[in-house]
């Protein structure tokens, strides 16, 4: 395609489906902060097995891409702009996949199911790229298009069940002693 074609491109989803993914990933992104900020302030209980620098990586990097890979996934594509936004965000998916290794709280050390969305995004990213470069822009869309729904919209809310330390920093009580897995 040409760069006029791909600047006229238009959007991916109707409207119901764009104000749906937007809401879902403002409220994560909403509650993860209001989250972090629960914790940071002293108002959320102690979570004594978070690793700090693998956590502070990992919020660092998934709380900016939350924003950002919506509003690449819901503008017009092919410009770019969406080209550079777009590595920038692979880019934080990438160090927040990493940093996901050294997290591993939940089966007393051992990784857990959730660690099978790092293993997708580091399959996702390098897919991405290729078929982007390659001109297969609708297997590019599709690819992304779930990479972001199952990265960040699914992933990101299972953060936010019961016991899990994205939860207990939202909403848990600091009075209560947790126990030593999130």
């Amino acid at each position: 395609m040409t760069a006029f074609a791909l600047s006229r491109q238009t959007f991916d989803f109707p409207p119901t489906a764009r104000i749906l993914i937007a809401t879902a990933a403002g409220a994560i992104f909403a509650l993860s902060l209001f989250g972090l900020l629960r914790w940071l302030l002293g108002f959320a209980p102690p979570t004594p097995w978070v690793r700090d620098i693998a956590l502070a990586t990992h919020l660092a990097t998934v709380i900016p891409a939350l924003p950002l890979g919506a509003y690449v996934f819901l503008t017009r594509k092919g410009g770019a702009r969406h080209k550079l936004l777009g590595k920038i965000w692979l880019s934080l998916m990438f160090v927040t996949a990493v940093s996901t290794i050294f997290i591993r709280n939940v089966n007393d050390g051992a990784f857990s199911w959730i660690h099978l969305f790092t293993l997708l995004t580091f399959i996702a990213i390098p897919y991405a790229l290729v078929s982007a470069r390659r001109g297969d822009i609708a297997a590019h869309r599709r690819h992304l298009r779930n990479f972001f729904l199952g990265s960040l919209i699914v992933a990101g809310a299972f953060t936010f069940v019961p016991g899990r330390t994205m939860w207990q920093w939202a909403f848990g009580d600091p009075a209560v002693v947790q126990p030593s897995h999130g």
